[in-house]
């Protein structure tokens, strides 16, 4: 690729991506893609059936551009009534929003969108803190209509309401849902503002361009006519372009594919810095629609860029580069890499909202890449085993009225390794750390609040451990990251190592009516997903923090002495 468009350059892997590039263009990929041919990826009736119901996104720009006139003016008739904004959604109803929020001016005087994709109560009573509730709008966003984290959070709000004795409540609330769900009777009987019916053929994760992604964004005060204009271009450039090697989400899928297949499937994200948040949106992408029957591509976000030398043979960089953000000695390391023989491909957006075709190009080149891979990109059949084991966990605690009991183990300063049967901290962090293999990814899940203290302390950890031992490391917060690279963990390959934190709740939560707190909530979430990697075998290890805000100085200080154990040996 070259010119004003994508670049990339693929060093060793070069001739693997040209072969890929002329297989894919003797198949007439380009073309079978948007013409929805379902055997681009299966030859089997009963999966392309299931395809077949998921393909709207290819298209739905331009249905919904016809509507944006009335979404614009709804959504500034909003804007006179409310400050605040709150989107409950996990996954693909949350990631989206939160985007286009982050990376593309609002208009003057629009409410605040804020997204809640948690349980932790911790950031529940703190969005509830800055919030003004006669001047607030909660958007309750489930494809399903039974997402557990959003029903659970709505019925909180709810109540909130009910008990201030409000009038109406229901003009508070706003639905986006497939027809026909629970959700969808739920905010009818309960007289919702308003009901945002979506194409039922649109998978949670491709439906940034669908009423889940623009209706948060129009409450947000986003202009969505030249965001969807961008992307009906890119649609109609790409749908009119047979040749693989010109049609640049095309290419991408392919040179995905590809290098997955030859070791490369770390796919190490490099945005600049107005365009950080993309990351999380491309991890639920490319994780849930590629990790799946033993394979996947391991998507990398947050990690700092570094020389070289910190990395193994398995990367795959991929720049995100809006013209006029800041270098910040990108540029430079990004060279030093290609030089090396690392693959770097480069996305350019000329301005914000570029970021429409964005999405367009990313879903088109994950659903090719999955092609590539002869994996259903559009279904994730591993999610729902942990949503299984919250619901038996829960169904457990609530009939025994008895709280979680943490397992025993060595512990540091407030540091539990729970479950562990190493004499202490340092010993339990340095035989998990033991059995990281080449081509293996760690997966840090931190079941805490998301605030600028904690991340930066996983950051941390993070840049710890890939610096010591030149490994892919990601980092997702539960319960959120169950909606995103929970299914690469469980159905992609076993090259996963996986440390679970956990917290005490210093001031828990109650959710309405269903006899639990918000705690019990997200701490059954833990257990049930690890509950599925220990019956995979994955190998895992869970810490325990008394005090989240500290005890991830502990956990790092730990790592270190384990790390230094690890490679002087």
């Amino acid at each position: 690729m070259s010119g004003e468009g994508p670049t990339a350059r693929f060093g060793p892997a070069t001739d693997a991506v040209a072969e890929a590039l002329d297989r894919a263009q003797a198949n007439d990929v380009a073309r079978r893609l948007w013409a929805a041919d379902l055997s681009l990826w299966t030859q089997n009736p009963l999966v392309q059936n299931q395809i077949a119901d998921s393909l709207g996104w290819l298209r739905v720009a331009e249905s919904m551009r016809a509507g944006v006139d009335d979404l614009s003016a709804w959504s500034a008739e909003i804007a006179q009534q409310v400050d605040d904004v709150v989107l409950l959604g996990m996954g693909g109803s949350s990631l989206a929003p939160e985007v286009m929020a982050s990376v593309i001016p609002q208009a003057e005087g629009s409410p605040q969108l804020t997204v809640l994709d948690t349980t932790d109560p911790a950031a529940i009573r703190r969005v509830e803190s800055d919030l003004d509730l006669d001047r607030s709008l909660f958007i309750v966003a489930s494809k399903s209509g039974g997402t557990l984290e959003t029903a659970t959070l709505a019925e909180y709000f709810w109540s909130r309401y009910a008990a201030a004795g409000a009038e109406s409540p229901g003009r508070h609330f706003v639905a986006i849902t497939d027809p026909g769900t629970s959700l969808a009777s739920l905010a009818q009987d309960h007289a919702y503002a308003r009901v945002f019916l979506n194409p039922p053929d649109i998978g949670g994760r491709y439906s940034a361009l669908s009423f889940f992604g623009l209706v948060p964004a129009a409450l947000a005060g986003i202009d969505l006519e030249p965001l969807l204009d961008r992307a009906i271009a890119a649609g109609q450039s790409s749908a009119a372009n047979p040749s693989v090697s010109t049609n640049p989400p095309v290419t991408i899928g392919v040179a995905l594919g590809a290098l997955a297949g030859a070791g490369r499937n770390k796919l190490t994200l490099v945005p600049s810095a107005s365009l950080r948040p993309v990351g999380a949106w491309v991890e639920q992408l490319v994780a849930e629609s590629t990790g799946k029957e033993g394979q996947g591509i391991v998507p990398v976000d947050g990690e700092p860029l570094g020389d070289p030398c910190m990395y193994d043979n398995d990367r795959v960089f991929v720049e995100l580069a809006l013209a006029g953000d800041p270098d910040d000695g990108r540029c430079a390391r990004l060279e030093a890499l290609a030089n090396a023989g690392h693959p770097v491909i480069t996305l350019p957006l000329d301005d914000p909202h570029d970021i429409g075709a964005h999405f367009l190009t990313w879903e088109l080149a994950t659903a090719v890449a999955g092609s590539l891979l002869d994996i259903n990109p559009f279904d994730q059949p591993s999610v729902a085993e942990s949503k299984d084991n919250t619901d038996r966990v829960l169904g457990q605690i609530t009939a025994s009225g008895e709280p979680f009991e943490i397992p025993a183990g060595p512990s540091a300063n407030g540091v539990l390794a729970a479950g562990s049967q190493a004499p202490d901290l340092t010993t339990a962090l340095t035989g998990w750390l033991s059995s990281v293999r080449r081509g293996d990814y760690i997966s840090i899940q931190a079941y805490v609040d998301r605030t600028p203290a904690h991340d930066a302390g996983l950051r941390t950890i993070q840049a710890l451990l890939r610096d010591a031992l030149h490994r892919a490391v990601t980092l997702g917060y539960g319960p959120r990251f169950l909606h995103s690279t929970g299914q690469l963990h469980k159905g992609g390959p076993d090259s996963g190592v996986f440390l679970q934190i956990t917290a005490d709740h210093q001031d828990d939560v109650d959710v309405p009516a269903r006899g639990y707190t918000f705690g019990t909530l997200i701490d059954a979430q833990a257990i049930g997903d690890l509950e599925s990697l220990a019956a995979r075998e994955r190998r895992r290890l869970r810490l325990h923090l008394g005090d989240s805000s500290t005890d991830l100085e502990t956990v790092a200080s730990a790592l270190r002495t384990a790390l230094d154990q690890i490679t002087s040996a």
